[in-house]
């Protein structure tokens, strides 16, 4: 892709990101949303492969209808109220359908289907925009929003961690995996955004690090399946025994930083009274992590049955830039001592 229009579409995905941020008006909020999935498409489908114009089309085609949904829900409440503020939502009706509206955008369960057939189609840098980037303009929404339907956040937290670890179970495309295990940290935050939006925020910026090293090492390698972590302890020895540490990072495990929201949520909603709504987050919480153990046993103990992985290869110098994936994949492994200054900074 010429760089210049590469710049460009980039700039569009920020703006459109910034707009959404900035906004306390349900126009400018759909505007900046609108901006952020029409910079994206051209990216998605750059390859020109039939997976990623049918990816782009499925990915296109939701986003307009989740658009579609949250104009006319904030139509609906100015309507029934009178009011365009994002925080004057004082209406059930519309505030249900706009919480619903955004849900699809980000990929919740039950709407979640087309989350991981669109990022199978793609290749993993615009897959990691997706996983990452394309969540803070709708949670920016879900977080100034005045939710006063508990029932249904807890439902919808709570089916997106059981299908996220259900649906990963017998994968064996990563992307697909990846698209599973956003759907069930999305759960997570959503579960919590009511009673402690902070706590949100931290997931969400945890889950982005965690992605992001995740999205980085399979790139490095060039694995989009599970057979093909088998031999990257021939291209990249001293990756492969930090990769398990990531990947477990990512499914909760102590002592590794994936392990700090997941810990202070359950504590949160222990201290609100759903003991029960806790223990089933952290039942479905074990799905997941069934697969990355999955990922780690496929990467760190197991070889190719190819004769070909035997043959070192060439030991040229990556043309990719490592130094992101060294910060990240730090971040991901080593952040949990920071947890009493975030429980510090979290509390009233």
């Amino acid at each position: 892709m010429n760089p210049y229009i590469l710049a460009a579409l980039l700039f569009g995905l920020g703006l459109g990101t910034t707009i959404t941020f900035a906004s306390s008006h349900w126009l400018l909020a759909w505007m900046g949303l609108e901006m952020n999935t029409l910079a994206i498409i051209p990216l998605m489908a750059q390859l020109h492969h039939p997976r990623a114009v049918e990816a782009t089309t499925k990915y296109f085609l939701t986003q307009a209808t989740a658009a579609a949904m949250l104009l006319f829900a904030s139509t609906t409440n100015a309507w029934l109220t009178g009011q365009w503020d994002i925080q004057q939502m004082t209406h059930p009706l519309p505030t249900t359908l706009i919480t619903l509206a955004l849900a699809l955008k980000i990929g919740l369960a039950p709407v979640h289907s087309w989350l991981p057939e669109v990022l199978q189609g793609l290749d993993l840098t615009t897959g990691l925009i997706l996983s990452t980037w394309q969540k803070l303009a709708p949670f920016a929404l879900l977080l100034q929003l005045p939710l006063s339907n508990s029932t249904l956040l807890i439902m919808l937290g709570l089916t997106s961690t059981l299908v996220g670890g259900w649906g990963g179970l017998n994968q064996t495309q990563l992307r697909k995996i990846l698209a599973y295990s956003s759907i069930a940290h999305l759960g997570w935050m959503i579960l919590i955004l009511q009673f402690s939006p902070s706590l949100t925020l931290l997931a969400l910026l945890t889950y982005i690090i965690m992605t992001f090293s995740t999205f980085l090492v399979f790139k490095l390698n060039k694995s989009t399946n599970i057979n093909a972590l088998a031999i990257s302890w021939n291209k990249t020895p001293a990756l492969t025994a930090l990769t398990p540490l990531v990947l477990l990072s990512l499914g909760g495990l102590p002592p590794l930083t994936g392990f700090m929201p997941k810990w202070l949520i359950l504590q949160e909603l222990t201290k609100q009274e759903l003991a029960a709504t806790a223990t089933l987050a952290a039942l479905t919480a074990l799905l997941s992590l069934y697969f990355y153990l999955r990922l780690s046993y496929a990467m760190a103990l197991t070889m190719s049955p190819n004769n070909l992985s035997g043959i070192t290869p060439w030991r040229l110098h990556s043309v990719q830039l490592t130094l992101p994936l060294a910060i990240s994949t730090m971040a991901t492994v080593s952040l949990l001592p920071l947890a009493p200054a975030m429980i510090a900074m979290l509390t009233p």
